[in-house]
């Protein structure tokens, strides 16, 4: 099995959940055309995350942030790792929960997701630097 790779550097985002697919998609473009495959992608970050979800809706992105904020709250009294901000071992567990990593097809070349589907950076941190991504394209033969 041939195998590509390239990194990607996302510029720093907002907290929050945000589409990043055709950012994936111009940075497939610079690897070797494989028309058959597997493209995964891997954050390398301990404070940021990716999902594939809903992606015609804003507001479901808006929907992930807010429950995520009542699911994994800042502040929480157990807490024991508060060195970087009230924000930063919530954004470890975030980060935990949805994962460092996604896996997409590729057919005819393109990313083969749903309709509706897109991928996201999950920002987890109230003043993030920017992001690191490692594109991994694995050819079928």
């Amino acid at each position: 099995m041939a195998t590509y790779q390239t990194e990607l550097t996302l510029q720093p985002r907002p907290r929050g959940f945000h589409s990043i697919t055709d950012e994936i998609e111009q940075a497939l473009h610079t690897l070797t055309p494989v028309t058959t495959g597997l493209l995964h992608i891997f954050i390398k970050h301990t404070s940021a995350s990716l999902t594939i979800n809903e992606d015609a809706d804003p507001t479901v992105r808006e929907d992930f942030e807010s429950h995520f904020n009542e699911m994994v709250p800042e502040d929480a009294p157990y807490y024991r790792h508060t060195y970087e901000g009230p924000d930063d071992m919530p954004a470890h567990l975030k980060a935990s929960l949805l994962g460092s990593s996604v896996s997409v097809p590729i057919t005819n070349g393109r990313m083969n997701i749903g309709t509706w589907q897109g991928i996201y950076l999950c920002e987890h941190r109230n003043r993030a630097a920017s992001r690191g991504l490692v594109l991994t394209l694995m050819k079928a033969e």
